[in-house]
């Protein structure tokens, strides 16, 4: 399999953008587009078929939905072999989920906050060491928006760090969910960013968000991205150098031109960073 180094800006693929995609051609903003693998496997037809060719032109990347590998139940490791079939078939070597969980005895079809505690860090390690191991794959997981935080022992930082250490995977670091941390808990929103090792960021998220109230962000990916998360961006590339950004949008979907915008300025801002740090593994 040959292998594409993953670079520079890419764009959720969301099925009310394959029509526009199809149509106008793939803007050359788009370097690489991510997709849940849930809403993909076994997909045929001329859904399938367009989903198809739109991918074979550029890089792809799987964030998954439902691993749930927070989850006190056992792992779905029917869905992880189903998974690893759809990741070589696309020649995805870039998979990641959500630090979260999503299910107990029935889907929950929400993102749940894992208790930051010591012993939730032996539980998430051991279930994220055993995915990498059926998907033969090293994985990223993804700091994730929370609304509450049950048991809470270790602060989120410390938390994040210890199932990445422990799990000997890698971090999908979602700056606009550090922002809306920040706001909600009252934290600060560059304290993960500055933590991390460098080597560990695979690639990053970038969205837009609902203001609730002045102390209430929502983390709805229905929104351009704010000021104060650019600023953060900024921060990361800094640090990190010029990692490659996933540009997120789930619904209030805006004219294929106003995200490229966004993703024009995630790439201006790359290009004014003069660094070598590593981004995310090759991919395909």
């Amino acid at each position: 399999m040959s292998l594409t180094p993953l670079t520079g800006s890419g764009l959720g693929l969301r099925r009310a953008l394959m029509g526009p995609l199809q149509d106008q051609g793939i803007p050359a903003e788009i370097d690489f587009f991510e997709v849940a693998p849930e809403n993909w496997i076994g997909v045929g037809g001329r859904l399938g078929k367009g989903f198809r060719r739109l991918v074979a032109e550029r890089p792809l990347v799987c964030h998954g939905l439902s691993l749930s590998i927070g989850s006190p139940g056992a792992l779905d490791e029917v869905f992880l072999l189903r998974l690893k079939r759809f990741l070589d078939d696309f020649g995805v070597d870039c998979y990641s989920e959500h630090l979260s969980y999503t299910s107990d005895d029935g889907h929950l079809y929400d993102l749940m906050p894992i208790p930051f505690t010591a012993e939730a860090v032996d539980w998430v390690a051991t279930r994220i060491r055993r995915v990498q191991e059926i998907l033969e794959r090293r994985i990223a997981i993804e700091n994730i928006s929370y609304y509450a935080a049950p048991g809470q022992r270790l602060s989120e930082t410390e938390f994040v760090l210890a199932v990445l250490e422990r799990a000997d995977c890698d971090l999908l670091l979602d700056v606009n969910n550090l922002y809306v941390n920040s706001v909600n808990h009252g934290g600060d929103a560059e304290e993960l960013l500055t933590a991390v090792e460098p080597g560990r960021v695979r690639y990053l998220h970038l969205a837009g968000h609902y203001v609730e109230a002045p102390d209430l962000l929502i983390d709805t990916h229905g929104a351009a991205v704010v000021d104060p998360v650019w600023r953060l961006l900024a921060l990361a590339y800094h640090r990190f150098g010029p990692v490659p950004t996933l540009l997120e949008r789930d619904f209030n979907i805006p004219p294929l031109p106003a995200l490229v915008d966004e993703l024009r300025t995630v790439r201006q801002m790359q290009q004014g960073v003069a660094s070598d740090a590593p981004g995310c593994a090759d991919v395909a």
